[in-house]
């Protein structure tokens, strides 16, 4: 089963994307909330994409050295 991700489009270069990936994790012991957050190198396809879209990320076979992402839909267009 492949990991898919919700993110927000950081920045836009030709065939590649940044992703930024926001999740929290309570801890077991002190429940205490911990926010993390990790940036995609994203495949970005057919897909016309601009810094602030939301968009919805699948893994897939490794793609060049640095990217194993490729974009699955955009779920929010935040720029209309």
């Amino acid at each position: 089963m492949p990991k898919v991700f919700d993110g927000v489009v950081l920045s836009v270069r030709p065939k590649i994307a940044i992703v930024d990936v926001k999740r929290s994790v309570v801890h077991k012991l002190y429940k205490k909330v911990r926010r993390f957050n990790k940036k995609f190198k994203v495949d970005p396809g057919e897909f016309t994409l601009s810094p602030g879209d939301k968009v919805k990320i699948v893994e897939t076979r490794p793609i060049s050295k640095s990217k194993y992402f490729k974009i699955q839909e955009v779920v929010k267009d935040d720029t209309a």
